[in-house]
């Protein structure tokens, strides 16, 4: 019998100053059996960077076929393609040529060298990569409660996170710009 995801609700104050986006919204967060609390986050704090109309969280891991988070235009089409972690080149060659905008939110303490490795290969296709750093990603896992009320504040390439648990920041560095 395959393990079920454990349910999160999360009750999103969001304060985007660069992009002037301020709203409240209420998350239901699948976490798979495999996923870590880091990742899981990683996909909200995705969400937030990223709030639009249509955004939404997808299956994540329990599905390979789909991103941490996605959006479709009123037709239908995929719009917006958001992935977390370190994917392989062919995925992103893949998505790339499924949907016009992609971006990548890298975090773990692997990530420097994936991106070494990745970088040439990766600033040939038209997606937007960024690096999380992880000390503060682990912050933020270490506030994670099954119900919780958060306030994210995006300013200038920093995350100020606030929970019940506590505060952390995340800086929000950009690794490749689509051409």
């Amino acid at each position: 019998m395959a393990l079920k995801p454990t349910i999160y609700k999360i009750k999103l104050a969001l304060t985007d100053l660069d992009r002037e986006v301020y709203d409240n919204f209420t998350l239901t967060v699948a976490c798979h059996p495999s996923e870590t609390l880091e990742r899981m986050m990683v996909r909200v704090l995705a969400y937030c960077l990223n709030a639009c109309e249509g955004l939404e969280l997808c299956k994540g891991l329990s599905d390979t076929d789909e991103p941490a988070l996605w959006a479709h235009s009123l037709d239908g089409a995929l719009s917006v393609w958001i992935d977390v972690g370190e994917p392989s080149i062919e995925r992103l060659k893949k998505v790339s040529r499924l949907a016009p905008d992609v971006r990548l939110y890298t975090f773990n303490s692997k990530s420097p060298t994936w991106w070494e490795l990745s970088a040439n290969d990766i600033q040939k296709l038209p997606i937007c990569v960024f690096r999380l750093n992880w000390e503060g990603v682990q912050a933020l896992a270490r506030t994670v409660a099954r119900t919780m009320d958060i306030s994210v504040t995006v300013s200038e390439g920093s995350l100020f996170i606030s929970t019940e648990k506590g505060d952390c920041e995340i800086t929000l560095e950009s690794l490749s710009i689509s051409k």
